[in-house]
């Protein structure tokens, strides 16, 4: 069941007043789903108040939200590669590659954290091994934008970046 939280009245706004007792399992879905707090929060009822305070305060609940994000992360990245490697359909404005890029280097370190913690490994190498992906994947990016320029077809724009140990930073 977790941890029970006690709230201030401001950190239950937005949250109706019957909250459902069982939000942790939907925000945790969502979460894995969307690597996005703020629509896990909205789709399971609670404030996102309520689900940062649940996380420092339950153990159990904050490492089922790593493993959540971490499955988010996962699904971004094959999602990222798949249309890195198919493209995307010309009507297609709902997935923007370069900021899928930006998310993933962002979120690299903490993504390195989960894997060494599951894998007991290092992070420094885990965190190569990310990084090393995500310069393959910016790879096959420049290779489709050529073949894109090549025929004709508009090549979206991007900016780089690469994750230092606690950084996330743009590089020229």
């Amino acid at each position: 069941m977790g941890t029970q939280i006690k709230l201030r009245a401001s950190q239950k706004k937005g949250e109706p007043a019957d909250l459902d007792r069982h939000w942790r399992g939907l925000f945790l879905d969502t979460l894995a789903e969307t690597s996005n707090v703020s629509e896990a929060a909205r789709k399971s009822g609670a404030s996102t108040s309520r689900a940062y305070k649940t996380k420092k305060l339950d153990p159990e609940f904050r490492r089922q939200w790593n493993e959540a994000l971490h499955e988010g992360y996962e699904h971004l990245e094959l999602e990222t590669l798949h249309r890195l490697r198919f493209g995307t359909a010309k009507d297609d404005n709902r997935f923007d590659i370069p900021n899928a890029l930006r998310l993933l280097a962002m979120h690299a370190e903490t993504v390195a954290r989960e894997k060494a913690r599951r894998g007991h490994r290092d992070k420094a190498q885990v965190l190569a091994s990310l990084n090393a992906k995500i310069d393959r994947m910016r790879e096959r990016k420049a290779a489709a934008e050529k073949l894109m320029a090549a025929h004709g077809m508009a090549v979206p724009g991007g900016s780089r970046q690469r994750v230092e140990d606690g950084d996330a930073r743009g590089e020229d």
